[in-house]
């Protein structure tokens, strides 16, 4: 046979040609308005590597990592392009706004032109960095006709900055109602609740959902998405419902809102804290597993998830971590508390609580004098927001039994000083340190405070009154003389007039006398001789008056009981029961136990036990023991009945009645 030709091989197929740029951004353009955003950054890097540097390209690929969430990736890009366009700085900006890098991102601005764009972008800056004013400001100077919901940016900030009662005249100025959208209802209710109007605030809230309902539904939203656009007003709702003092209904709807699941995780981060806040410490392992849906996966020790972490105001997320700080020392997880309150301070370096939290886990521990050296270093060095720190510093050392700590801490307060509780207590505080002088003279410095203040509320008067007493109950007594005599000119006290006439006959006796011819006699003793009762020994007492009086009132008290009828009610008789024909009386021993019974007759013991079977000479010698045993059983026996009939005497014998006398600890 001819050998076999051999196979030609085939050609390879030709490459369809590049797409042109036409094709490629007509196809990126399509991407874009369907919000394909991962297909339109693939697009683009195929624009790119045909066209380097193409500006549009590169601006399309920004925008769509942006929208596709990769910040990251599109600050990369900006960064990375050696020549970006002139708004490049704006996008860069805006990225790191998202990165929550504030300070990097305003900075960023400040070498841009002024636009609407720019100020739109710094104002929202200002609002994350709690600049409510600098905020404000940029939003009253912004061109309305180009800006949609100006309006609604700007009742928000008023309410953040404190400044919630210029809506209104705000509002009216630009010419708005709260009922244009459900938006600016709910800031506007917002701005109710800052000035305490819960009821209005309740309304405007649920005109705000029926609005957005409304809206959304004629828009054909998506029923979950309408729910999650919602969930803030939800949760307003029930904190209104929490201020009013509905607890209940406010438990039910943040538990609501927390079964749906929302993707709104700042509405589900404030509905956990404040239904946690509003339970206190009941049911403390779940209040754990709900603040676990807010954390971090990948961390160990507790962190906020990003999403909730970059959205929530510093105020939130710090009452957030001592809501769980709170709850690990109610479950007694002093390690996680620990080494959570240990890292606040890097979280909120301008809070007081890090400290009040670390003091809260050294009391826990029993270590007041670390609590003690923790609150006396911040307010060291932090004098301006000493004010808290130092009175939980004094709570703290009184609660020890320091109380020199608690009334030097009390002292460093200037501006409570003079104030009736603050004298009383460090009075109270240095008399227990054992310190008269210093308790005296916080008395002195309070009196003379009041005698050189131009105030309304007058409080020298009872201020003199307690030092007067407390100086005569040290032994003072012309100080507590001069202040009684003080008083007595100054006010014409009658208990000031009884306390000198007292003080000043323990030193003067003639003065004394003289101010007591300025007390009034008192009505109906006109006919005791004071002279003739002071000579007399005394009175003397007559047991049978109290003997008549006690038996008189014990008559009484049993004539009225005996004047109470007591309703007759009809004895229950057991089922089947014919109290006609009641049968035989039931045995009177029936309660006793049998051995205790006359009709007791104990059982025979079985002879045949007795026994016993073995080799010829054993059987005298067991008869023997036997015998030995049954002698000893019988007189246990004995004495076991003895016992048993000594007990019966004690039963029948009336028990003497003893008195106890219960006393109650009255707590100051």
């Amino acid at each position: 046979m001819p050998p076999r030709a051999r196979d030609k091989q085939k050609a390879p197929a030709p490459q369809p040609p590049p797409p042109s740029l036409e094709d490629l951004f007509a196809s990126l353009n399509r991407h874009i308005e369907r919000s394909e955003f991962e297909e339109a950054v693939r697009v683009a890097d195929q624009v790119l590597s045909i066209s380097r540097g193409d500006e549009d390209a590169l601006r399309c690929k920004v925008v769509a990592l942006v929208k596709a969430d990769d910040v990251d990736g599109a600050l990369s890009t900006i960064r990375s392009s050696k020549s970006p366009p002139a708004d490049f700085r704006f996008f860069e900006a805006y990225c790191l706004y998202r990165q929550n890098k504030l300070d990097e991102a305003l900075q960023s601005l400040k070498s841009q032109e002024r636009s609407s764009a720019t100020m739109l972008l710094e104002s929202q800056i200002l609002f994350r960095l709690n600049k409510m004013d600098a905020c404000i400001d940029i939003y009253q100077n912004l061109p309305k006709p180009k800006i949609e919901s100006v309006e609604v940016n700007s009742v928000a900030g008023l309410v953040a900055a404190g400044r919630a009662s210029e809506v209104k005249r705000m509002m009216d100025k630009l010419g708005v109602k709260a009922n244009n959208s459900f938006e600016l209802a709910y800031n506007t209710a917002c701005s109710f609740i800052e000035l305490n109007k819960y009821t209005d605030a309740e309304q405007l809230l649920l005109v705000a959902r029926r609005i957005g309902q409304e809206t959304m539904v004629s828009d054909n939203f998506p029923e979950d998405e309408i729910e999650n656009e919602l969930a803030p007003i939800a949760v307003q709702l029930a904190y209104v419902q929490q201020l009013l003092g509905h607890k209940q209904e406010a438990i039910e709807a943040y538990t609501d809102v927390i079964k749906q699941d929302l993707a709104d995780e700042l509405s589900l981060a404030v509905a956990v804290n404040n239904l946690i806040a509003l339970r206190g410490p009941r049911d403390v392992s779940d209040g754990l597993r709900k603040f676990d849906r807010l954390r971090e996966k990948d961390k160990q020790n507790f962190h906020l998830a990003p999403g909730v972490d970059l959205k929530l105001f510093s105020k939130q997320r710090e009452s957030i971590y001592v809501n769980r700080v709170l709850l690990l020392l109610h479950a007694n997880k002093m390690d996680q508390a620990r080494e959570l309150v240990a890292a606040l301070p890097d979280m909120f370096p301008d809070s007081v609580t890090p400290a009040l939290l670390q003091a809260a886990v050294f009391v826990r521990e029993n270590k007041a004098g670390k609590a003690e050296d923790i609150l006396g270093q911040f307010s060291e060095k932090f004098p301006d927001k000493s004010k808290v720190v130092l009175l939980a510093r004094a709570q703290v050392a009184a609660a020890a039994g320091h109380p020199h700590i608690a009334a030097e801490s009390l002292a460093k307060i200037p501006d409570i000083q003079h104030m009736p509780a603050t004298v009383a207590t460090l009075v109270s505080l240095k008399e227990r340190a054992g310190d008269i002088d210093g308790a005296a003279a916080v008395l002195d410095a309070a009196i003379n405070w009041w005698s050189n203040a131009m105030t309304e509320d007058d409080k020298l008067s009872v201020l003199m009154q307690e030092a007067a007493s407390f100086k005569l109950r040290h032994g003072r007594e012309e100080d507590a003389a001069r202040l009684y005599e003080e008083l007595v000119k100054s006010h014409g006290s009658v208990e000031a007039l009884v306390g000198l006439v007292t003080t000043v006959a323990r030193v003067d006796v003639k003065k004394a006398e003289a101010y007591e011819k300025k007390l009034k006699p008192l009505p109906g003793l006109k006919a005791v001789d004071v002279n003739s009762l002071e000579k007399t020994s005394g009175a003397k007492h007559d047991e049978g008056i109290s003997h008549v009086r006690i038996t008189e009132t014990y008559e009484e008290g049993k004539s009225k009981t005996k004047s109470k009828k007591k309703r007759k009610r009809k004895p229950k008789y057991p089922k089947g029961f014919d109290p006609a024909n009641p049968g035989p009386p039931p045995d009177p021993e029936r309660w006793l136990p049998k051995r205790e019974r006359s009709s007791y007759r104990p059982k025979r013991k079985d002879k045949r036990a007795a026994q016993v079977r073995g080799s010829q000479g054993s059987v005298a010698r067991d008869k023997h023991e036997a015998g030995a045993t049954s002698n000893t059983s019988n007189s246990k026996s004995n004495q076991a009945t003895t016992s048993k009939g000594a007990s019966q005497n004690a039963v029948a014998e009336p028990s003497k009645p003893s008195s106890s006398k219960s006393r109650k600890k009255s707590r100051n």
